[in-house]
């Protein structure tokens, strides 16, 4: 898979500098964790579901989760875990090509009974989302997916939940943080991704943000993803990948502020209907919080909507800028440091601060590729929706 591979090739040609990589379910942790993008969502209940994972794949979908937790009824349990049985068998005898599948569980219990009941099917399966993860709730969630690989042979991916109210608590916020960093640390090499459930930690204050406003907007929401990213995202090699949060709104809605979409990047040929559409549903909002999620450290996107993958892939790709500032600032003969002065001449690169943001500048490159350099997040926006 590739992102942005549902774009013809030789309209890829003119929108990337530096194509995005190919990837497979095999690929090394570091890809796949970098790859995520945006993860969709979907009940495990949905009877389509195979048709569903085909669809969206040919979409440019390459992530996703089908959940048995919160977006399914308590009593549609035990009938969503065989139809996720029935559905991974549709798809295992089907020659698409597929996203990362992962299943969100939840209760431990389930992870190696899972694993078992799926069979050979079970070959498409990436992982698992662990959903209110905490030190002491989510060990044996890790324990349970160790436990499933060894049985099956086949490499298993956690991707931990961080939505609990000792998160959310100011008092306990801090041992949680510590104790969740000892034990994901413990299993290192199976955590692909840390997940930010920011609908869960706004339920423990009966909060809901509007469409008007983003994650960051909400300051009490604000305080606890700087903590996470700050004990769980360091870039000193003890960090992890962690997601930005859910964007809950799809349909129109009445609006109070203005839009916040800039009208001047869509100015020309028919972008202004794009900019239009994207108003209309809310969009724009989505835009400024995944923006607002990579300068705050979070890296992809958790997605309940199809409408929700495109704007975070286009926001994904490295601008020409990005790239060319990214390279200089590693050239080995920078090792030792200094200061230059891009070659966009607009700023400068401090060399030795600036290297931990070029290297995973040049990450997010292989993965999401680099645009031309006079090819904006519009332009690759168009192309994904195939306007």
């Amino acid at each position: 898979m590739r992102h942005f591979g549902h774009i013809p090739l030789a309209d890829r040609a003119g929108l990337f500098h530096q194509e995005p990589c190919e990837f497979t379910s095999d690929s090394t942790a570091p890809t796949l964790s970098a790859a995520l993008g945006a993860t969709l969502y979907s009940p495990a209940t949905r009877t389509s579901l195979a048709d569903d994972v085909v669809k969206q794949a040919g979409r440019g979908v390459v992530s996703m989760v089908l959940c048995l937790e919160d977006s399914i009824d308590d009593g549609e349990v035990e009938g969503a875990e065989t139809n996720l049985v029935r559905q991974f068998t549709d798809l295992a005898g089907r020659k698409a090509e597929l996203p990362l599948l992962f299943i969100r569980v939840r209760e431990a219990e389930q992870i190696p009974d899972l694993v078992r009941r799926l069979g050979d099917a079970g070959r498409l399966l990436s992982g698992f989302v662990l959903p209110k993860f905490t030190q002491e709730r989510g060990l044996p969630f890790l324990e349970a997916l160790a436990e499933a690989e060894a049985a099956s042979g086949r490499r298993l991916f956690a991707m931990p939940v961080l939505e609990s109210p000792e998160l959310m608590h100011l008092e306990t916020r801090a041992r949680t943080l510590t104790d969740i960093a000892a034990t994901v640390d413990k299993y290192r090499d199976r955590v692909l991704a840390l997940r930010l459930g920011v609908t869960d930690l706004c339920s423990a204050y009966g909060l809901r943000r509007a469409p008007d406003m983003t994650a960051y907007d909400v300051r009490i929401v604000a305080g606890v993803i700087a903590d996470v990213v700050n004990v769980l995202g360091r870039a000193d090699g003890t960090g992890f990948t962690i997601t930005g949060p859910v964007w809950e709104y799809f349909p129109v809605q009445e609006r109070m502020f203005k839009p916040q979409l800039r009208q001047s990047p869509f100015l020309e040929g028919r972008a202004e209907e794009l900019r239009a559409a994207l108003i209309e549903h809310d969009l724009d909002g989505l835009l400024r919080e995944i923006e607002l999620d990579r300068a705050n450290g979070l890296q992809g996107k958790t997605c309940i909507h199809p409408s929700h993958v495109m704007p975070v892939h286009a926001l994904s790709v490295v601008s020409h800028e990005e790239f060319s500032d990214a390279q200089d600032i590693l050239r080995p003969e920078r090792g030792g440091g200094g200061v230059l002065r891009s070659a966009y001449t607009n700023k400068m690169n401090e060399v030795k601060p600036h290297r931990a943001w070029a290297e995973r500048t040049l990450r997010r490159a292989e993965v999401f590729g680099v645009a031309r350099e006079h090819i904006g997040f519009v332009d690759l926006l168009s192309a994904g929706l195939g306007r």
